[in-house]
């Protein structure tokens, strides 16, 4: 029966796993940079990507976004008030968006009329690591109030990102937090990973993210 389970599991990866091959090399064709933002709920996910929205579209770069959620359209609505074309996607009892989902809320949209698309993923820390969405890059991010350790308990997530954002920096204090503990755990689990620590509040670090990620896409997507 394990080995059944096993069996499965493989083969839906791997159909996964050729869908975003797929997508990964129309986003290229296109022009456009898709990152993928996983946390677990309650990170500040959602108020991240409405801040980082807001200023590419004041800086004149052309982006859109993808949410994903259980239920309901109240993040993408949120989202939507940036000017920013928005889906929702809905998984209902799904706990991650698969590249398939992708595909289908794609339909329509001109991709190389954006320079950034970003796909808000449901909030978990551990399915959405094992689906590639064919995203260049993969965004993990981790609050202040969810402990130093959290790296360390979900490595699989850790691991599997690009970039780790340690978010709602300016309640540091009150939450106990140890920056420098945070850091260690991120950096044994993805040695050498770029880190951000930024409140979308405050506006606290957003400036060093949105000029990193445009100068990001300049070194690696046509300009």
């Amino acid at each position: 029966m394990n080995t059944r389970v096993l069996e499965i599991r493989k083969g839906v990866l791997n159909k996964n796993d050729e869908l975003a091959r797929g997508l990964r090399d129309r986003f290229v064709e296109a022009g456009v940079l898709t990152v993928n933002l996983v946390s677990s709920p309650g990170t500040g996910k959602t108020a991240f990507l409405e801040r980082t929205l807001t200023a590419l579209r004041e800086s004149g770069a052309r982006v859109a976004a993808l949410v994903g959620d259980l239920e309901t359209d109240n993040d993408a609505r949120r989202l939507a008030a940036s000017g920013a074309p928005v889906r929702q996607i809905n998984t209902h009892r799904c706990c991650h968006l698969e590249a398939a989902m992708i595909a289908e809320h794609l339909e329509g949209w001109d991709l190389s009329s954006l320079d950034f698309l970003f796909i808000e993923n449901v909030g978990n820390l551990v399915c959405p690591a094992s689906y590639d969405l064919g995203e260049k890059l993969r965004i993990a991010l981790l609050s202040v109030a969810e402990g130093e350790d959290k790296p360390l308990k979900y490595p699989g997530m850790f691991n599997s990102a690009d970039i780790a954002v340690i978010t709602k920096i300016d309640i540091a204090e009150a939450c106990d937090f140890d920056r420098a503990a945070a850091r260690a755990n991120i950096d044994a689990v993805r040695p050498g990973i770029k880190i951000f620590e930024v409140s979308a509040k405050r506006g606290t670090g957003m400036v060093e993210w949105i000029d990193w990620l445009r100068e990001f896409r300049i070194r690696t997507q046509q300009p």
